[in-house]
C-alpha cells in the first residue's frame, strides 16, 4: 500500500471516530432510535422533536486536529491528498468536506452510518449539511457554505458534483467524481470520457513531436518561464504550417518541465474542457490543442476558472471576438531542419548523407518519426539497407493531399542519368538544389530575405524550346530533394469571372506553403504574362492578376518551377523575383546522339542496322520529339515481331517533322 493510500484510509479512520460521535449524539436524542422502521417515514415523537428545534449539529472534537496532524508528520506532505490541495488551492475544511464525500467510495461502511445520519436510509451519500456536522461547523456558517459555490475550488476543479439541486441546500447529496478518488488512491489512468480526447506525453521531458527543450524562434524564448510560474497564461500560438503550432507549444512546455496533455481538437467540446483541466492540473501538465477550426475553445477555455498552462495553436489569425479574455498570442517558429531528431529515429550508420536527404523537409518531430518508420518498413520490405530513397517515400506520405485538386501529382521516376543537359545548365540546376536545401540558414538563420512579408522560398524560371527538357529537369529536381511534384492544371486555376482566377492562385500558393512539395507552373507565361497598357477593363483586371502574383511570389515559402518556350513574354517584374533563370538550348548533335542511345537503352531491344550517328546528324529534333520518334518506333517493331530496327527510327522521325510541320531532309 503507498503512502498515499495508507494517508487516505487512515484519515478516513479518523473520520469513522466523528461519525461514531455523530451517530451516539443522535441516537441519544431521538425517541425514534429504537424503531426498525426510522428513516422511512417520521412518527409522532420525531415531528414533535423536530418542532422543538434542529437538534444536534456540529460536533466538537478537540482531539480531530490533534489526530490529522500527527498523522501528517508521520507520512508526510507528499502524499496525492496533499497535490491536490495544493494544485486546486484547497484549505482545511474543503480537504475535510472532501474526504467526507469520498468515504463511502473506500469504504462501503459508511453508506448506512450517511443513510442513518441523513435520517433516510435511501440516501447513503453525505449531504451538504450533514458534511459540515461531522467537520464541527455550524450549517449557517456563511464561508463554510462559500466553499460549495459554483467558484469555489472544489466545484470549479469538479473536485465535487453536487446532486439533487431540487431539494434544499442542506439536503443536497454530494460526490466525489470516480477519476478524483482514482486519482487518490494512485490510479493515473486517464478520465474515461476523454479516452481517443486525450493523451499523455511524458513528464519534463520531450515528447514524441518535441525536438528537444529549447524553444526556438523571437518571442518564444520566455515562454517556459511564464507557465512555470503561478498564474500561467492562455497562449494562441498562429502556425503557417500544420503542425508547427502544436510542435512550439509541446517544446515549449517540455523545456517548462511539463508533462503535456494533448488533446484532439476535432473530439473536445467545450463540456469537456473542465475534465481536460481538472487532469491536467492533477497531474502538473500543461494542455496543448490544434489545430483549432474557430475560436470556440479559445473562449471556453479563457472562461475557465482554473488556472492551468493551455497551449492552443491554429491556421486562423487571432480574432478578438473569441474571447474576452485576451490570450499570449505568439507566430509559431518554422521548423528547422532537424537531422538530429533524424539520426535518433534511424538505427545504425547510413550509408548515405543524412543532412543532404533531410535538408528540405520542415517537418515536426512527430512528422519525422512517422517518416523514418515509414522509410524503415519500406526498405524492409525491399530487402535492402536503408536508403535515401526510402527515407524519401516515406517523407513524402506526410503531406497533406489538399493540392490534388488544383495540381496534378507526380511522384518522380527520373534521376540526373536521364538528363541530357549542357554542362553549365546542369551546373545550373545543382545550384537550385543547393538554394533549395540551405535556404533556411541563408533565409531565415543569415536574414538574408528579411522584411516586407518576405517568404524563403525559391522560384527558378526554365525557358526554352518545347522538348528541350524543362519539364524532367523539374522532375529531376524534385526527386533530389526528395519531394513529389505538383504540375498545376491551368483549367483549374483560370476563371472567366474576375477575382476568381487569383482566389484558385491563393489556394494553390497557401496549400504549397504547406506543405514540402515543388509546385510546377508549366507554360507560365499563361499566368505571368507581362502587363499591358489599359485600353478597356480586361486588361485592367488582366493587370490586377499579374500584380497579385507579383505580391504573392514574394511572400511564398515553397519550391516553385515556372517553365515557358517564350521566355520574352515573362513580365520583367516576375524576372526580378525569381532566384534562377535557366535557358534549355536546343540540343547539338552530340547531345541529341546522347538522347536517341539514352531512348534506346536496355530493355528496349535494338537491331544491329541501327545507326545513331546518323539519327543524330540527320534528324534536328529536342529530346522530346526524339523520345516520341522512339516510342513510335517502338510501336512499329513490336507490330512486326521484330527489335527496333533503322527503319522503324527513320520513320519515327519522319512523324516527328510532319508533327512539326518541318521539311524533311533532302537525302531520305
Amino acid at each position: 500500500m503507498t503512502d498515499s493510500t495508507g494517508y487516505l484510509l487512515a484519515r478516513v479512520e479518523l473520520l469513522r471516530a466523528r461519525v461514531r460521535l455523530l451517530v451516539e449524539e443522535r441516537a441519544g436524542a431521538d425517541p425514534s432510535a429504537g424503531d426498525r422502521f426510522r428513516g422511512l417515514y417520521v412518527g409522532p415523537e420525531t415531528a414533535r422533536r423536530l418542532a422543538d428545534g434542529p437538534g444536534p449539529g456540529a460536533v466538537p472534537d478537540p482531539g480531530y486536529e490533534h489526530a490529522v496532524l500527527e498523522l501528517a508528520e508521520t507520512v508526510g506532505t507528499a502524499t496525492r491528498a496533499h497535490r491536490l490541495a495544493t494544485a486546486f488551492g484547497l484549505i482545511d475544511l474543503d480537504m475535510e468536506i472532501l474526504l467526507v464525500a469520498l468515504a463511502p467510495d473506500l469504504d462501503r461502511s459508511f453508506e448506512p452510518l450517511y443513510g442513518y445520519l441523513n435520517d433516510d436510509v435511501s440516501r447513503r451519500r453525505a449531504s451538504v449539511g450533514l458534511a459540515l456536522d461531522l467537520c464541527g461547523t455550524p450549517v449557517t456558517s456563511a464561508p463554510a457554505r462559500a466553499r460549495f459555490a459554483a467558484g469555489a475550488p472544489l466545484t470549479a476543479g469538479r473536485l465535487l458534483v453536487l446532486e439533487d439541486t431540487d431539494r434544499p441546500f442542506l439536503s443536497r447529496g454530494l460526490r466525489v467524481p470516480d477519476r478524483v478518488a482514482a486519482f487518490l488512491l494512485g490510479d493515473d489512468a486517464p478520465d474515461g470520457d476523454l479516452a481517443g480526447v486525450v493523451r499523455l506525453d511524458g513528464g519534463g521531458v520531450p515528447g514524441p513531436d518535441v525536438p528537444g527543450p529549447d524553444v526556438p524562434g523571437p518571442g518564444l524564448t520566455g515562454l517556459a518561464a511564464r507557465l512555470r510560474g503561478d498564474d500561467p497564461p492562455l497562449v494562441y500560438l498562429l502556425e503557417d504550417r500544420p503542425g508547427t503550432g502544436v510542435a512550439a507549444a509541446r517544446s515549449a512546455a517540455a523545456a517548462a518541465g511539463l508533462p503535456v496533455l494533448v488533446a484532439d481538437p476535432s473530439r473536445l467540446d467545450a463540456a469537456l474542457v473542465p475534465s481536460v483541466l481538472r487532469e491536467a492540473l492533477m497531474r502538473g501538465a500543461a494542455v496543448v490543442a490544434g489545430p483549432l477550426a474557430d475560436g470556440v475553445l479559445v473562449r471556453t477555455f479563457a472562461g475557465a476558472p482554473l488556472k492551468v498552462p493551455v497551449l492552443l495553436a491554429g491556421p486562423l489569425p487571432f480574432d478578438p471576438a473569441w474571447s474576452e479574455t485576451q490570450p499570449l498570442v505568439l507566430d509559431a517558429p518554422a521548423q528547422a531542419p532537424a537531422a538530429g531528431v533524424w539520426r535518433a529515429e534511424l538505427p545504425g550508420e547510413l550509408g548515405f548523407d543524412l543532412d543532404a536527404a533531410t535538408a528540405t523537409y520542415r517537418f515536426t518531430a512527430g512528422q519525422i518519426r512517422r517518416a523514418a518508420q515509414a522509410a524503415l518498413d519500406h526498405a524492409a520490405l525491399d530487402g535492402a539497407p536503408l536508403s535515401a530513397a526510402h527515407l524519401h517515400r516515406g517523407a513524402r506520405l506526410q503531406n497533406a493531399g489538399g493540392l490534388h485538386k488544383h495540381a496534378r501529382r507526380i511522384v518522380p521516376a527520373v534521376g540526373w542519368d536521364d538528363l541530357v543537359l549542357p554542362g553549365e545548365v546542369a551546373g545550373r540546376l545543382h545550384e537550385l538544389v543547393q538554394r533549395a536545401r540551405h535556404r533556411d540558414r541563408v533565409l531565415g538563420e543569415w536574414r538574408l530575405r528579411s522584411g516586407g512579408g518576405r517568404g524563403r522560398g525559391v522560384v527558378a524560371l526554365f525557358a526554352g524550346e518545347s522538348g528541350t527538357g524543362k519539364t524532367m529537369s523539374a522532375e529531376v529536381l524534385a526527386a533530389e530533394l526528395g519531394l513529389d511534384l505538383y504540375v498545376v492544371e491551368l483549367s483549374a486555376v483560370v476563371d472567366k469571372y474576375v477575382g476568381e482566377t487569383e482566389k484558385n492562385l491563393e489556394r494553390i500558393f497557401t496549400e504549397a506553403d504547406r506543405m514540402d512539395a515543388v509546385l510546377l507552373f508549366d507554360e507560365a507565361d499563361a499566368v505571368f504574362g507581362k502587363r499591358s497598357d489599359v485600353k478597356d477593363a480586361h486588361d485592367r483586371y488582366a493587370n490586377l492578376e499579374s500584380a497579385y502574383l507579383l505580391q504573392r511570389l514574394e511572400s511564398f515559402g515553397g519550391i516553385a518551377v515556372l517553365t515557358t518556350n517564350l521566355r520574352a513574354n515573362i513580365d520583367d517584374a516576375f524576372t526580378r523575383r525569381l532566384d534562377l533563370v535557366i535557358d534549355f538550348p536546343f540540343p547539338d548533335p552530340a547531345q541529341r546522339r546522347a538522347l536517341w542511345e539514352h531512348c534506346l537503352a536496355p530493355p528496349v531491344p535494338v537491331g544491329g542496322d541501327v545507326d545513331l550517328d546518323r539519327c543524330a546528324r540527320e534528324f534536328e529534333l529536342a529530346g522530346g520529339a526524339i523520345r516520341s520518334a522512339v516510342v513510335t518506333a517502338g510501336y512499329l517493331a513490336a507490330a512486326a515481331g521484330h527489335p527496333v530496327t533503322m527503319d522503324d527510327l527513320l520513320a519515327g522521325a519522319r512523324r516527328e517533322y510532319r508533327k512539326l510541320g518541318r521539311l524533311l531532309p533532302g537525302d531520305i
